[in-house]
């Protein structure tokens, strides 16, 4: 049995993003196949939550080859785009020392519960747990169709 959501997706608006593809891409280095967020809906540093999504396209470098006739959206990409929306989270802080790399620095108790295919739309949650100097941990999910389909804890660190 899934755990409990990390936030309750009912009470978060998606019909419009709050931060776009542009502006994912003034806080996260990464770009062209491998920016793997769209969006972020939601973000509270109160809670340490927030909450972005992902649509997948048939037209995707991996889906060709990753698996012929029935495509399926790689798990070290839904683990990469869980990473991304825990760096955004993370370099977007006012409070972040600029001018600084977060690295990735592992996974655990990383799950896939069901697979996803292009034309999907994954909504990735996270919920951060540590910002130390030295290391950044964050528990993640990913939604599609209301459904969790992979849960894990990121780990970043400043390289």
């Amino acid at each position: 049995m899934p755990p409990q959501p990390l936030v309750d997706l009912s009470m978060i608006a998606m019909d419009k993003p709050l931060v776009d593809a542009e502006g994912i891409r003034r806080v996260n280095p990464h770009r062209f196949e491998f920016q793997q967020l769209d969006g972020i809906f939601s973000l509270d540093r109160r809670t340490g939550t927030l909450v972005g999504y992902r649509d997948l396209r048939s037209d995707e470098f991996w889906v060709r080859g990753h698996i012929p006739g029935r495509p399926i959206f790689p798990g070290v990409l839904m683990i990469e785009t869980a990473a991304q929306l825990v760096s955004y989270y993370v370099v977007s802080d006012p409070a972040c020392a600029k001018g600084t790399f977060l690295g990735f620095g592992g996974v655990d108790g990383v799950k896939f519960r069901s697979s996803v295919e292009p034309g999907k739309r994954i909504i990735m949650v996270g919920k951060m747990l540590e910002m130390r100097p030295r290391k950044i941990t964050g528990a993640t999910q990913a939604f599609v169709d209301g459904q969790m389909v992979y849960e894990g804890t990121i780990m970043g660190m400043w390289i």
